[in-house]
């Protein structure tokens, strides 16, 4: 795509404040009925959405979550799982970042997953076919693993899903998914030391942002 004379422009997506593509007067550029958004100025990679996602940023709604944390009565009591804020990437283990993308839920979905190890990185950004967002998260955690040729290195692995952490670490029941659940469990067997961390999605988490792009730019390619 041709960016001169182009900027960015802060707006919210879903839940999420982005940057959004803009024209030299200050409009979206739009194809395809879809905007081009980042969540970082400095990132190198962007994502195609659909425009009617993208919407002004709240200032009456960001001056009550402001509000809310000044008065924690009025903050929800339900317990959050706690969250690593900005991973820390150590040199003596390998550490896996993956995530799950699922375009319909079910539909067309992908898995992406970024290994780091000492100066080493492999990403892998893979078409699954039709399947839901839990089971996209799921597969790219087994494939992940399976990727790892020896069992002995520490490992930590990272995931914004709270579905997959619980099922994976918190004793969840799950209903639908077990005998995935089940392989993949089979697998952390093997391993002399590996952990499980939650992220938050969409929050400049370098390595989870690099998992999430893997993971929709390979539904966006089939779909092309």
């Amino acid at each position: 795509m041709e960016k001169e004379k182009t900027g960015w422009k802060r707006m919210k997506f879903r839940k999420n404040k982005v940057w959004l593509n803009t024209d030299k007067n200050g409009k979206p550029i739009v194809k395809n009925n879809k905007v081009l958004i980042k969540y970082q100025l400095e990132q190198d990679y962007e994502y195609w959405v659909n425009k009617d996602n993208i919407k002004p940023i709240d200032l009456q709604e960001d001056n009550k979550k402001v509000s809310n944390k000044r008065n924690p009565a009025k903050t929800s009591k339900k317990k959050a799982l706690k969250l690593e804020k900005q991973p820390l990437v150590e040199q003596d283990m390998i550490c896996i970042y993956t995530d799950g993308a699922s375009s319909g839920n079910p539909g067309p979905s992908g898995i992406g997953i970024l290994l780091l190890y000492g100066s080493h990185e492999k990403e892998i950004s893979k078409y699954i076919g039709s399947a839901t967002n839990n089971i996209a998260e799921l597969e790219a955690i087994r494939v992940a693993l399976l990727e790892l040729k020896r069992t002995d290195l520490p490992v930590k692995i990272f995931t914004d899903s709270s579905y997959a952490y619980g099922v994976l670490t918190l004793g969840w029941k799950a209903k639908k998914n077990t005998e995935l659940i089940k392989s993949i469990k089979k697998i952390i067997s093997k391993f002399s030391k590996l952990k499980f961390y939650k992220v938050k999605g969409h929050a400049n988490i370098d390595g989870n942002e690099r998992a999430d792009y893997l993971a929709t730019s390979a539904v966006i390619k089939n779909k092309i």
